[in-house]
């Protein structure tokens, strides 16, 4: 397996591959980008099919993060970190201290956060062995209100924004009631985002492999339960995918009714020819770096001096952001995919890919 020769390298900085004999782990660093600052990024445990799964998602995730602080404007790096097991059955202490022990090694170039498979308490409990993590300090919100250092309620709100953008630029309409959603995954984004737009009237179809969060939705906020991928060809005004990556392909393009993708979940498209199918069909996707930035956003403010009014000014900007690459994508007639990578590699001085 070598990794220079990996299709989504893309000339990363930095890959480190760990292993522990003693606790069995087996992790991996991807560092993608450092020009503006250290590398920031979520900790996934997920049980790869194989160290090759792994490689692919760790350095599509770690290119992701580039993108996303560079949009968002944050002095920060793109990285991110894959850690090979079933979080439900194979997450131990061990495995957590020896991570810990082994992200110091790096001395500050990569910064961990949670992220599916992890949590907040496991990132706390890895901060015992290493000072180089985030998102794991309580908070004060903009209303007052003591949180945790989760940023999934900073991920659902951007997310909001930016299908409150979408709608308002492909459909003419800035009111959210009656507009239907089918949500593809109930985490803790995927929840919160679900709340919001019960709040403002929204129609729920939602989709989830936890029986108890899908009657949840059904009882707290009416929502229509979907069986499995069916929730992605729904006929409904957005389709918000807040479960794992590349689940839009060529293959299912055709299938997709709504006419906006807007969701949480990071690396959307399979490839990005994904991207100019939906452009060339007419479907309005929100690139995922941009919608989701909410969190990072939050993270940073974290790491320099957390006030709730600020970091909720900053993840509004989500909502420029993305108004600024609908309309270049309507007159530069390029897709939003190829509109927001070229914005994100121009603020990191990086070449396109094919040159």
């Amino acid at each position: 397996m070598s990794v220079y020769s990996q299709p989504d390298f893309d000339q990363h900085e930095q890959v480190v591959f760990f292993n522990d004999a003693a606790s069995g782990l087996k992790a991996i660093i991807a560092i993608h980008n450092t020009a503006l600052g250290p590398a920031l990024g979520g900790t996934r445990m997920f049980a790869y099919a194989d160290e090759e799964h792994a490689l692919k998602d760790v350095l599509r995730l770690s290119r992701g993060m580039s993108y996303k602080s560079a949009l968002a404007g944050l002095k920060l790096g793109g990285g991110k970190s894959v850690i090979i097991g079933n979080p439900k059955t194979e997450k131990t202490p061990e495995k957590l201290a020896a991570f810990g022990k082994f992200l110091d090694r790096l001395g500050g170039m990569y910064i961990a956060a949670e992220d599916s498979g992890t949590s907040v308490e496991d990132l706390k409990y890895v901060s015992q062995f290493t000072k180089h993590v985030s998102g794991v300090q309580d908070k004060t919100d903009a209303s007052g209100v003591t949180k945790s250092g989760d940023p999934s309620p900073a991920t659902a709100y951007g997310t909001f924004l930016g299908i409150q953008a979408a709608i308002e630029h492909k459909l003419g309409r800035s009111d959210m009631k009656g507009l239907t959603v089918a949500i593809q995954g109930l985490g803790h984004v995927g929840l919160d985002l679900a709340r919001r737009l019960h709040e403002v009237g929204a129609t729920l179809f939602v989709a989830d492999l936890d029986a108890e969060k899908l009657q949840g939705a059904v009882e707290n906020w009416g929502a229509t339960i979907i069986s499995g991928d069916d929730i992605l060809y729904q006929d409904v005004d957005v389709i918000a995918p807040c479960a794992m990556g590349a689940i839009l392909t060529l293959d299912n393009a055709d299938s997709i009714k709504a006419p906006i993708i807007a969701g949480c979940s990071n690396n959307q498209l399979a490839t990005p020819a994904v991207g100019e199918k939906l452009h060339v069909l007419g479907k309005l996707y929100a690139p995922d770096f941009v919608i989701n930035a909410g969190g990072i956003i939050d993270v940073y403010h974290e790491k320099i001096g957390y006030d709730s009014v600020v970091v909720q000014k900053h993840i509004e900007q989500i909502y420029d952001t993305l108004n600024t690459i609908f309309t270049r994508s309507k007159e530069q007639g390029l897709s939003t995919s190829k509109i927001a990578d070229m914005l994100a590699r121009e603020k990191l001085g990086l070449p396109e890919p094919d040159a």
